[in-house]
């Protein structure tokens, strides 16, 4: 078999659509629930978002900590209909009638002032399954309020602050690409296409940037293995032992049902081959190339715990792949995504397929653009980018 095709396999993975979810109805509510007495403040804030169909239903439930910092956090809500949880993740969630208690699990128990967490759940109903309003966090209502800033931790895996986007604290790479001259990437970075080229372009644009006046603009094409990166030349491979990326990304098109890649990471422990970022079903996703694993599953339940990328602004994305074990984090803006989430723990729909491989990953380069099996064309604006050994804010 020729090798291009051996490094560009057609993607048979199908994305799920509304017959998946027969009748599937989209609820989202933001519950802002008084606290008792005029002046008590609000203990916390809960975005209760769920897909219901006839019988059955998923929801998606973040809860912010408006309160003082908690070391564990136990999350309550009455159901005012017949629904029944039956299974959850990131969570740990009982039922007695239509009481429902949540709590946290090891690695999301902390809860510092100002911060929040997401879990998810799925269930069944009969008659009836309006959406909770009497949420309390440790037994303090919920309430509407403004979630005072906070400074995220810096321990292995959370970004912490940065004080300026351009400033990236000693990381291996660096740039916000005021050093370009000309219209065609230079100097530490490179216009590449892995396997094989389409209709793609790179270019420096100077009309378009999230800091300065300059970034890197990829105009993406559809089309089986269409692939136009802008890669740098820095060797990432003694990056560690957890390697933080820190990126400004912009787009135009939302992501499609196919699957695509706008972050490419040459992998040593799968011989080259790619760590990918980039969406399925119109959400994130990781993909690994070597055995077309992604993160999360591609299940409803799992890309609920995705997130879709928005469209027309600048968005802040930021992940920290460990590098001596199986363990990744990614942030969109202030927000850890749970589906992006993998601890070691497999997870039904979530993180089960991606820990079926146990050896650790160890990129090598980073490699900006765009990639599609199929449909999907994109422009896409890269700026103020970072990878190093201690975490990377935005």
């Amino acid at each position: 078999m020729p090798t291009l095709l051996a490094r560009c396999p057609r993607w048979v993975r199908r994305p799920w659509t509304a017959a998946t979810a027969t009748l599937a109805l989209a609820v989202s509510l933001l519950v802002a629930v008084p606290a008792s007495g005029a002046d008590s403040p609000p203990g916390c804030r809960v975005d209760y978002a769920a897909d219901q169909w006839t019988g059955g239903y998923t929801a998606q439930i973040r809860v912010t900590n408006l309160g003082p910092a908690l070391s564990g956090w136990r999350l309550t809500w009455t159901y005012g209909g017949d629904q029944l949880v039956t299974s959850a993740w990131n969570a740990t969630v009982t039922q007695t009638g239509r009481s429902v208690t949540a709590v946290g699990t090891d690695w999301n128990a902390a809860l510092p002032s100002g911060a929040g967490t997401a879990f998810g759940l799925q269930g069944t109903w009969r008659s009836a399954a309006p959406t909770p309003t009497d949420f309390s966090l440790n037994g303090v209502p919920c309430g509407d309020g403004t979630v005072p800033p906070t400074t995220p931790p810096t321990t292995p895996g959370t970004p912490g602050p940065t004080p300026s986007p351009a400033d990236c604290g000693g990381a291996a790479l660096c740039t916000d690409f005021e050093d370009q001259t000309g219209t065609s990437p230079s100097g530490g970075w490179r216009f590449t296409a892995p396997d094989c080229q389409g209709t793609g372009t790179a270019a420096v644009d100077t009309a378009v940037a999230h800091s300065g006046t300059r970034s890197l603009r990829v105009d993406g094409r559809a089309g089986y293995c269409n692939h136009a990166f802008v890669a740098a030349t820095a060797d990432l491979s003694s990056v560690g032992p957890v390697l933080h990326v820190r990126l400004w990304v912009r787009h135009t098109t939302a992501l499609p049902s196919a699957h695509v890649t706008f972050v490419s990471m040459p992998d040593a422990s799968q011989g080259g081959r790619a760590l990918r970022v980039g969406g399925q079903n119109g959400a994130l996703q990781w993909n690994r190339e070597s055995d077309d694993a992604t993160l999360p599953a591609q299940s409803p339940a799992g890309v609920a715990l995705s997130r879709p990328l928005p469209t027309g602004s600048w968005q802040c994305l930021r992940f920290a792949v460990d590098t001596s074990a199986p363990g990744l984090d990614t942030w969109l803006g202030a927000e850890q995504v749970p589906g992006l989430h993998a601890d070691g723990v497999p997870t039904q729909d979530v993180d089960q397929q991606w820990l079926a491989r146990t050896t650790p990953p160890r990129p090598t380069a980073l490699r900006l653009g765009w990639e599609s099996y199929g449909t999907g064309d994109d422009t896409l604006w890269f700026d103020d980018v970072a990878v190093g050994s201690a975490p990377i804010g935005c």
